[in-house]
């Protein structure tokens, strides 16, 4: 009888510590979840894991995951310094001789702690991607043509990539920046955006508008380094739609353009003309025009007068109305988000 007792109580004990074998995940499975989402193996296998292998409930997992780990580490990180990134531009259209003619283009700064950060390829496909969906986003502005972008809605808008043009509704701006600070390690922020959209009447055929942009100290990425520059070009001629439509006058008028643009961003440019009065040097038409090769001894101003009346615009067929030129982590002085 008693030798019974113990067998029973013997079986009991083995009950009450005997644990389920743990759920097998296929590597299959496993490999399919890290095309889908980048994470790692271990990730992979604990979002599986906890999701009984459905892949479908792996990807919740692991955007609930994302999103507490990357808060959590954002605000360990929020008072640090981030002195370091890149100006990013996207020209979605550049206006007079494109499509209908508009304008859309954004510029961007993002910034984080350390240069080794700010040259990786997730770095710059996020500064990309938050410069195109700026410039996807935004409308047309009442009353100037370029527009600082407001941050707020900027990081609460759904990120669009130009190489996946269908956004996710759960992935933002500002939910992305939280996944890079995640995997990187450092702070990551969204300093500034400002942005230009414009479409002109189909009536409007003898003026057009014209954007050039130029990135300086490139990170191997063509639209970004440590200065970016747009500036807005105006053209005035009754034959303009005529000269648009010639490969020879596109192919002049982009490489004044871009001489444009490397000038802004080559100098310390703050505008298109001085105070009457005044020549400075930070003001675009008083300097020579150094990065043009036609008339590198003139003034920007008088280079684009002979440009435009070699090119059958006639003397005043050119001109600079506007320009930005922006360099990371400088001094921003009376940074106003346009209503």
């Amino acid at each position: 009888m008693l030798g019974s007792l113990r067998h029973v109580a013997c079986l009991s004990s083995r009950r009450l510590y005997s644990t389920e074998p743990p759920l097998r995940v296929p590597v299959a499975l496993i490999g399919q979840l890290r095309k889908l989402t980048e994470v790692s193996i271990t990730k992979a296998r604990e979002a599986l894991s906890a999701s009984n292998n459905d892949v479908d409930l792996a990807l919740q997992w692991l955007e609930k995951d994302r999103a507490i780990s990357g808060a959590a580490k954002a605000a360990k990180v929020e008072g640090r310094a981030t002195g370091e990134g890149v100006i990013c531009t996207a020209v979605l259209s550049r206006g007079a001789g494109f499509a209908q003619g508009g304008l859309r283009a954004a510029m961007v700064e993002l910034n984080c702690e350390t240069d080794f950060v700010g040259r990786t390829e997730q770095f710059a496909r996020l500064a990309a991607d938050i410069a195109h969906t700026a410039a996807f986003i935004s409308e047309p502005h009442r009353s100037q043509l370029f527009h600082n972008y407001s941050m707020d809605m900027l990081n609460d808008a759904p990120l669009i990539s130009e190489s996946s043009p269908n956004p996710s509704t759960s992935v933002t701006v500002g939910s992305s920046v939280r996944d890079l600070i995640a995997k990187v390690g450092e702070k990551i922020s969204l300093r500034r955006a400002v942005t230009i959209v414009d479409n002109p009447p189909q009536e409007q055929v003898d003026l057009g508008l014209r954007l050039a942009s130029y990135n300086h100290g490139s990170t191997g990425v063509a639209t970004q380094g440590r200065v970016g520059s747009l500036a807005l070009l105006a053209l005035k001629s009754p034959r303009l739609p005529e000269l648009l439509a010639s490969e020879g006058f596109v192919s002049d008028l982009a490489r004044l353009e871009r001489s444009l643009a490397r000038q802004i961003a080559g100098y310390p440019t703050l505008s298109v003309r001085s105070a009457e009065g005044q020549e400075l040097d930070t003001a675009l038409y008083h300097q020579d025009f150094a990065m043009f090769p036609d008339n590198p001894n003139d003034k920007v101003a008088v280079a684009l007068q002979k440009w435009a009346s070699a090119q059958g615009l006639g003397e005043d067929g050119a001109a600079v109305v506007d320009l930005k030129r922006w360099t990371v982590g400088e001094v921003l002085v009376d940074q106003v988000v346009d209503a």
